[in-house]
């Protein structure tokens, strides 16, 4: 699992690894790190650190230092390092070792380089670039210069993952301590490149905020997979109320993830459209009314009447329960228990906030808690990065990415589920959330290319029985 921390308790996670032994040199530190992974990446793409071209662009904060230092490093090596101040007051401390090492300071930008360092902006920049900036940023990027960011790619916001306007696109980044969540969330990530950690020795208390990713390993260890005395109820039976004759596909993908996912039993109540082909393709599913574990409502309803009753109805019998897409149109304005779990993606969840899209893209972990804390519902917000936040609690669970091609028509409908299965199961809502996002893009991930989501559902079930066998110890 991958933890991340917002700016503000990473300044916090600094300043007591400092009070903790003031004659540690963390600048020192990390300018010895980045210095070693530049040198990698130097012998990597030309088989000498000797003569290589490194520009380093230098910016006033603490990562204009360390890119400074690190620079001597090189220069010392016999690298011809040309460091190029673009905004603020470069470190003063810096400056001198870089000079006295023989790199020169302040040249123009003009002419070839074999790589490019980018310390700009901090984690405490502001987002986008000047400009100027933007435009040597571009330059170097249209010569084919490969990019090493400092901490972070200079332009992106460290909290969000936003990128608002220009930005750093990096080879590599070389991250200090503790992770951003830049580096969970896109459209960031995919500014970041290859991560690399450099572990300052922060020691993290229990008082910040973390934002954990799931990964492989986590999916395989969490499964709630059957035992040998497992019957269909200790498996878990899911209601399905899915689908319209408008939107038939909608419960049919539902059953899908459902029954793929290891459900016990699947009661369906859906359309007649539904309900014939499920009889050839799933037959399996129940249509009788009976005992059931957890509830899937909404997905496929479109313009349904009588939605609101049937919400409150399921809220009146304690049950949890997945809401998908058009069931968000239906909650109560407050009240739900956070065993419910709601599945918007960014413009639903934009509806039920009263706000603009683009707010919610801006910031998804933001959005996730207001959705969570407003309707009292634990809330999964799908999309390239796939967040679950709990209504009164500010850490998130952030599913394993996937690969792009899993964003089509009907994902969230299989998803919606996968994620009642392990309600069902006794899994709870965040943790079912997080667990059947992280199935459906670990699956995704392991196929050549696009695959219509029923298909993927049944893959899905595949992969469940390579990671029982993994986590069992086996091969």
């Amino acid at each position: 699992m991958q933890t991340a921390y917002p700016v503000h308790d990473i300044r916090r996670l600094e300043e007591t690894a400092i009070a903790a032994d003031p004659r540690r040199d963390l600048m020192q530190i990390a300018a010895r790190a980045l210095a070693s992974v530049i040198i990698d990446e130097l012998l990597r793409r030309r088989g000498a650190v000797y003569g290589a071209r490194v520009l380093v662009l230098v910016g006033g904060g603490n990562n204009g230092g360390d890119v400074l230092f690190a620079g001597a490093h090189l220069a010392r090596r016999g690298a011809a390092v040309t460091a190029l101040p673009v905004i603020g007051t470069p470190h003063a401390a810096g400056l001198a070792a870089l000079r006295a090492a023989g790199g020169r300071v302040g040249e123009s930008d003009r002419g070839s380089f074999d790589l490019a360092v980018d310390g700009i902006f901090g984690i405490g920049g502001r987002p986008g670039l000047p400009d100027q900036i933007a435009a040597l940023v571009a330059r170097l990027e249209q010569a084919g210069v490969p990019m090493i960011a400092v901490d972070l790619p200079s332009g992106v916001n460290a909290d969000t993952g936003a990128v608002p306007g220009a930005a750093v696109r990096a080879d590599v980044t070389v991250s200090f301590g503790a992770a951003k969540p830049s580096e969970l969330i896109e459209p960031a990530k995919g500014h970041c490149g290859r991560l690399v950690r450099v572990d300052l020795g922060f020691e993290v208390d229990h008082a910040v905020t973390g934002l954990y990713q799931l990964d492989e390993d986590d999916l395989a260890a969490q499964w709630p997979y059957p035992g040998a005395r497992s019957d269909k109820y200790a498996r878990g039976v899911v209601g399905i109320d899915a689908g319209s004759s408008q939107y038939p596909g909608a419960g049919i993908l539902a059953a899908h993830g459902a029954v793929y996912a290891g459900a016990g039993m699947v009661r369906f109540r859906g359309s007649e459209e539904a309900r014939r082909v499920l009889t050839a393709a799933l037959p399996n599913v129940v249509y009788a009314e009976g005992r059931v574990q957890a509830r899937l409502y909404g997905s496929g309803w479109g313009d349904r009447t009588d939605g609101a009753e049937v919400i409150a109805r399921g809220l009146a019998d304690g049950l949890p329960a997945v809401v998908d897409a058009d069931g968000l149109r239906h909650l109560p304005d407050e009240g739900l228990d956070p065993s419910w779990l709601l599945t918007p993606h960014a413009g639903e969840l934009a509806r039920l906030l009263g706000c603009e899209r683009a707010e919610v893209e801006a910031d998804p972990v933001g959005a996730a808690h207001r959705g969570a804390d407003r309707t009292g519902g634990t809330v999964l917000l799908k999309g390239a990065t796939q967040i679950v936040a709990q209504p009164g609690k500010r850490s998130v669970l952030i599913a394993v990415p996937g690969p792009a091609w899993t964003a089509q028509a009907g994902s969230g409908d299989v998803l919606g589920g996968m994620c009642a299965t392990l309600l069902a199961a006794g899994v709870p809502a965040p943790q079912a959330g997080a667990l059947a996002a992280s199935l459906q893009a670990v699956t995704a991930a392991s196929l050549p290319g696009p695959v219509p989501p029923h298909e993927l559902a049944r893959e899905a079930a595949r992969m469940l029985g390579r990671l029982q066998s993994r986590d069992d110890g086996g091969s």
